[in-house]
């Protein structure tokens, strides 16, 4: 498979293409802003429709009815209580939709926890039921994983948690959904040091970028039902141990912040390669927390990870430039459901005005980037680029993009 050839464009304007074709593009009924929520649901009628959480109020969430992808229609919009709040990432398994609420005001605010959907009748999506996570201390919940209708995996406040540092207010927190109107938790795990009620000492802080000691993305696989992988931001990778939901145990924690700038967000593993792709977050405009790297780190003894190498990158100095964040952010997380692509070999990632890339890890010492899209900038886009935040690929090949302003979402066919 053939290097993919630098993309180096210094318009940020300019669409940046290899191995993509676009299909359609939808904003959304003018509200394009997606945060890191999407997720496919195959209706008993065969149609397919895309959910997706929106970044910021005052939309809750959208359904996109995708069967054509080529005519992507807008089928619902839901509205948020209040504009202090976001939806920033939601699940969908089955008829079921799990969308989660944080605050982006004063903590102690409501609603903030995350909601259950009956969305059998996609047009019309009925509330099953709300878990609270408010809390004097809580923002509520950043984000959900759930791909079993039986537990919700997520990093989230709570009203009985107080951190040390202000910066640690989300935990790791398992919620038993079996039955879906009465939620309710089935164990927690923080990091030592994060509680004021720990008697571990106070937390190592990077002495420039301190973003906090909390779990970003909390995945749990089929394929290994007794882990929990954790991406915890200037903690680094967390291995639990979970089957005991009501004790999680740590396995292993590898941080390397400082020297790197901290804000890791996700650890997928390839089970089938003893492998962890790990991405680091950029939260800061051209360039100021650069570099936020993707690694790839051998796992075959889960309790001594070590990095292997990292996804390769257009230049710094052309991206930084172009307006917004440039740097690592999500993966496509070869999610265990029957709509859903997976791949060993493939991962498609998000890098903010970097677009989507798509990287072939056969080697996984020395990976290959074998695909990009990066769109145009969005028309009144605030930071004058795209801002790619997220990526779903479904059981069709098809590839599904978003940007967390303006853009909406994009449908692409990948040529690999």
């Amino acid at each position: 498979m053939a290097q993919a050839p630098i993309a180096s464009g210094t318009n940020a304007s300019q669409t940046l293409s290899y191995n993509f074709k676009l299909l359609s593009h939808n904003t959304l009924d003018g509200f394009g802003g997606v945060g890191e929520g999407m997720g496919m649901q195959k209706t008993k009628d065969g149609r397919r429709i895309m959910w997706l959480g929106h970044e910021a109020a005052p939309k809750n969430f959208t359904g996109v009815d995708v069967t054509d992808p080529l005519k992507p229609k807008v089928i619902i919009q839901t509205e948020l209580p209040h504009h202090k709040m976001r939806s920033n990432s939601l699940e969908v398994c089955g008829d079921r939709l799990y969308v989660a609420h944080q605050i982006r005001g004063d903590r102690g605010m409501t609603p903030a926890g995350f909601d259950i959907w009956d969305i059998s009748t996609p047009e019309k999506p009925v509330k099953i039921s709300h878990f609270d996570a408010s809390g004097p201390h809580s923002l509520g919940v950043h984000c959900v994983w759930c791909v079993d209708n039986e537990y919700v995996h997520m990093s989230s406040g709570a009203p009985d948690f107080e951190p040390r540092n202000p910066n640690d207010h989300q935990i790791y927190r398992i919620i038993d959904v079996r039955n879906p109107s009465k939620p309710v938790e089935a164990g927690r795990w923080w990091f030592p040091g994060q509680s004021v009620k720990d008697k571990e000492p106070p937390l190592k802080r990077h002495p420039k970028f301190d973003n906090g000691y909390r779990p970003h993305n909390t995945q749990w696989y089929p394929q290994r039902p007794d882990r929990a992988y954790l991406g915890y931001l200037d903690g680094g990778i967390v291995i639990l141990d979970i089957k005991d939901k009501s004790n999680p145990k740590l396995v292993t924690n590898y941080n390397y912040s400082p020297p790197m700038n901290g804000f890791t967000h996700t650890a997928m593993p390839l089970f089938s390669k003893d492998l962890l792709i790990v991405t680091d977050e950029c939260t800061q405009d051209d360039g100021k927390d650069w570099p936020k790297m993707t690694w790839v780190v051998n796992m075959a003894d889960e309790t001594n990870l070590v990095p292997i190498s990292t996804f390769p990158l257009p230049p710094a100095e052309i991206f930084t430039k172009r307006g917004g964040r440039y740097g690592s952010h999500n993966l496509y997380e070869n999610y265990p459901m029957d709509v859903a692509w997976r791949s060993d070999e493939i991962i498609l990632a998000t890098f903010f005005n970097g677009g989507l890339r798509v990287y072939d890890v056969k080697n996984p010492y020395q990976p290959q980037e074998v695909a990009y899209y990066v769109p145009g900038a969005p028309a009144l886009s605030p930071k004058g680029s795209v801002q790619i935040n997220d990526v779903y690929v479904d059981d069709r090949n098809l590839v599904y993009t978003v940007d967390r302003f303006t853009g909406g979402l994009y449908i692409l066919e990948m040529n690999i």
